[in-house]
């Protein structure tokens, strides 16, 4: 077999063709992503951390358009409050956000900007316009250039059919709406993905895309937060339009990002057309082999426990055992299940890495 790209080499792990091996990728933080506590020690760190752990893809190991796919027009925000520790502020979409001034993924959402359907209505007359030229970088004719000869793999974004729902309504809120109003749920629904075809049919005049992503976040450590039912009545019909037009553009991967136990939430996503979904988060009780097993079709990323890296050389190598029995059951790129937290050492991170990667240069992937 020639030598192949990640590209290459990512399209034909997760579509269960030949591959040499499985791509090396960092899966979640982003390009040059670290945490504050390893500056003190290396604050370098940064400008070096992809090259020095040999990470490929860039960004997750896939990368991202500069196109926005979300709410697109003029927002302000506002501080309405402020303590030693937190933020509070208001956007002029109607969203309330208490900002953790130390990060680490405390930031949440106290308001939600939809709350009647007059408010909807305001939102979607206005921020999602599908044809408005902010949505595109000035230069976009250099990206679609550069493009062109990648070695990495690209996607289309989807905020999410879930997704996109609950940041406009919030998650207690929109499972209320299911019920009580669910012309407006469909609405959204319905809207949003719409506006996403007719961006993305511009985006594929000029490139060749690899996957669409879709952001979910719609699971619990106990299963999926809204019934088969509701999937298949409000979510389907928009995964199936996505689908349609994948296949249409020939777009050979259509990935899920859902934390939280989706091993169940699986096999609605595969009747629907995903054949692919990440991070399997091991904390949530996901059991990859299991759905890969049940689902010839589905793929997997992720899949190995992030809490290692904080636990020491031990449990680091246990995930390595577990990383090794994926890649040879095949279709599957393993990483961390998502980007590490301030209890991780930079040391056992590295050692993470670097045993991953040794682990994929040394094993054969399956069919």
């Amino acid at each position: 077999m020639k030598t192949l790209t990640t590209r290459e080499r990512f399209i034909r792990t997760l579509t269960g063709q030949e591959v040499d091996r499985v791509p090396f990728m960092k899966v979640f933080g982003g390009d040059a992503a670290v945490i504050p506590p390893w500056l003190e020690k290396y604050p370098s760190l940064p400008r070096i951390i992809d090259e020095l752990l040999k990470f490929e893809g860039g960004y997750r190991g896939w990368r991202i358009t500069p196109v926005n796919f979300n709410l697109c027009g003029p927002v302000t925000y506002e501080v309405i409050a402020e303590t030693d520790n937190d933020r509070t502020v208001k956007s002029s979409i109607g969203q309330v956000t208490i900002q953790n001034k130390s990060g680490n993924f405390h930031s949440h959402h106290v308001e939600y900007p939809v709350k009647t359907p007059n408010d909807w209505d305001r939102i979607k007359s206005t921020y999602l316009d599908p044809y408005d030229p902010a949505r595109f970088p000035k230069d976009w004719e250099l990206y679609a250039l550069l493009y062109k000869d990648r070695e990495f793999p690209l996607q289309l974004t989807h905020g999410g059919v879930y997704g996109f729902a609950r940041n406009m309504m919030g998650d207690e809120n929109l499972c209320y709406a299911i019920y009580d109003e669910p012309e407006l749920v469909r609405d959204i629904m319905d809207t949003y993905t719409d506006m996403c075809l007719k961006l993305w049919e511009i985006m594929c005049r000029d490139v060749q895309f690899d996957l669409v992503e879709f952001w979910e976040d719609m699971a619990s450590k106990t299963g999926s937060i809204i019934s088969p039912d509701s999937f298949n009545e409000f979510m389907a019909p928009n995964y199936r339009k996505v689908c349609d037009f994948a296949a249409a553009h020939k777009i050979p991967i259509l990935l899920v990002d859902s934390d939280g136990y989706t091993d169940e939430l699986a096999h609605l996503m595969a009747a629907n057309g995903v054949n692919s979904l990440y991070p399997f988060e091991v904390g949530a009780g996901c059991d990859t082999l299991k759905v890969l097993r049940e689902l010839p079709t589905m793929s997997a990323i992720g899949c190995l426990e992030k809490n290692a890296c904080a636990l020491g050389k031990d449990a680091i190598d246990e995930q390595m055992e577990i990383a090794r029995k994926l890649i040879k059951n095949g279709r599957c790129i393993p990483g961390t299940d998502h980007f590490v937290m301030y209890d991780a050492s930079f040391e056992n991170y590295k050692y993470f890495m670097n045993s991953l990667r040794e682990v994929i240069l040394t094993t054969k992937p399956g069919g």
